[in-house]
């Protein structure tokens, strides 16, 4: 009898060992891999269905938030959000997509008119600004040969306006896949 005690007590401990070990250890070792993740500016960030992108110089990328058809770089503050997808509709409904999905957030508007924009390959697009509690952004959208690349960009106003030129020249070389 008091063997099999023993026996039981073992195995509890060992349950109790292994319950432990991924209680404390697991999240340990999550809190030892970081998040971001340094990036080249100088070789083209594949965001998925072939869609290309120069990061911006000193950008990191949040692997958290990475995957097929995602990106999310990180430069002084500033939040660099592209969003790659097949879509049917028109570059108008597109916008109007995004549109819906910034102002969908509490405090969050689309202020001003939007205007006409081009990456380098020639791909037209429309962008635009909002505003939400405590940053500022600014939004673009592409399409072309049925992908849209939905693109937003928040930050502090300061960090902002210091890092909006080099996300704007990361925006520029966004990258469709075949001849414009």
């Amino acid at each position: 009898m008091r063997r099999r005690v023993l026996r039981n007590l073992a195995w509890s401990l060992g349950v109790l060992v292994v319950l432990g070990g991924l209680a404390f250890g697991l999240p340990a070792v999550n809190a030892a891999i970081p998040a971001a993740q340094a990036v080249s500016a100088d070789r083209p960030y594949p965001l998925g269905y072939g869609v290309t992108v120069l990061p911006p110089p000193g950008a990191q990328l949040d692997v958290t938030k990475a995957g097929t058809g995602t990106a999310l770089f990180v430069l002084a503050g500033v939040r660099y959000l592209l969003v790659v997808a097949p879509f049917a509709g028109t570059l108008r409904d597109a916008v109007d997509q995004l549109r819906h999905r910034i102002t969908a957030n509490r405090g969050y508007q689309v202020t001003g008119p939007e205007t006409s924009t081009w990456t380098n390959q020639g791909v037209a697009g429309r962008q635009g600004v909002f505003t939400s509690p405590g940053r500022n952004g600014r939004y673009a959208v592409f399409l072309a040969r049925g992908i849209s690349v939905q693109v937003s960009i928040a930050g502090a106003d300061l960090d902002l306006r210091q890092a909006l030129p080099a996300l704007t020249a990361s925006v520029a070389s966004i990258l469709f896949p075949g001849k414009p």
